[in-house]
């Protein structure tokens, strides 16, 4: 987020082909040895036999439950009713709440790998928590987010129910309950309540836009143009200049979220036409629906980031 400020403009272009970006091991990236050439619309990075090779030693595949390491289970929260049980290595810190956008969090136990995978699965079943939530919802809750001090409340109740659960594994060390929430960090106030989505990206396809803010993955822009053109007729470049230094014109621009997990792979170069070309779909209302539809993001269904 830090390379992302509120108020920077982008102004880019997907170029060639989008590649498999290949495996990652001893801290650095391995090249596809298949060359792969991936779907512009997925937020998969990697070809189907990368992806194998990668699960082959994997935590989140349950591959590597020789794993030494000490794990936190955690308690996140996305928006009313929204909350998951997961686990990650306690050397990451609160790295991957924040990769994966919750609003607030707190831990709930300490110990080894498999103690941890235990009590996921315990507030699973005893309470029906999930470990996961499909990207459409966790966007659509942003915009209708309740107050900190009730966020923190949601949190603390569903703490104490999962620290009094039968079957605690003996192993895992309780840990006092404290909220920590994201809005500054994530700049929670700054999503309005309707919100476009950008598709994926083709060779040659444009986006530009001022940023306003990023959760997680998702970068929250305002458009100075799309496909079929501001209602205005003004399109990016007279925003642009009537903008000056202090980023794209607001005169008729479209808040757009972009998955920058769709980039990955792609050569991004200077953006020609300065006008975003990329598909903009319908506006995302209530729990994950778009306007004029009643859908939600059914690709979604079944994937999930990385979790560790």
């Amino acid at each position: 987020m830090s390379m992302l400020p509120a108020g920077k403009v982008l102004a880019f272009a997907a170029q060639g082909e989008r590649r498999c970006l290949g495996v990652r091991r001893g801290g650095s990236w391995i090249v596809c040895p298949y060359g792969a050439v991936l779907d512009g619309a997925s937020a998969k990075d990697q070809c189907a036999r990368c992806a194998q090779l990668d699960r082959s030693r994997s935590v989140a595949a349950d591959t590597m439950a020789d794993d030494p390491r000490p794990y936190g289970v955690y308690l996140a929260y996305f928006g009313p009713g929204l909350l998951k049980v997961g686990i990650t290595a306690v050397e990451r810190g609160p790295a991957r709440l924040v990769e994966q956008g919750a609003v607030a969090y707190a831990w709930l136990g300490r110990g080894p790998l498999m103690a941890a995978r235990r009590a996921e699965a315990l507030l699973g079943s005893a309470l029906g928590i999930p470990d996961r939530f499909a990207k459409a919802a966790k966007r659509a809750a942003r915009g209708e987010l309740p107050p900190v001090a009730d966020r923190g409340a949601e949190l603390a109740q569903l703490h104490a129910s999962a620290q009094k659960l039968p079957g605690w594994p003996e192993t895992l060390q309780p840990v006092e309950f404290a909220c920590a929430d994201h809005t500054e960090l994530f700049g929670l106030d700054r999503i309005p309540g309707e919100v476009a989505e950008l598709g994926g990206m083709t060779s040659g396809a444009e986006i530009v836009g001022e940023v306003l803010t990023g959760v997680g993955a998702d970068v929250y822009l305002r458009l100075a143009g799309s496909g079929d053109g501001d209602s205005d007729g003004e399109g990016v470049a007279g925003a642009l200049g009537a903008a000056g230094a202090g980023g794209v014109g607001r005169a008729g621009g479209v808040v757009a979220v972009m998955d920058a997990r769709l980039l990955s792979g792609w050569v991004l170069g200077a953006a020609v036409g300065r006008v975003t070309t990329v598909p903009v779909r319908g506006v995302v209302t209530g729990r994950g629906k778009r306007a004029g539809t009643g859908e939600g993001d059914e690709k979604e269904k079944g994937w999930q980031e990385g979790l560790f």
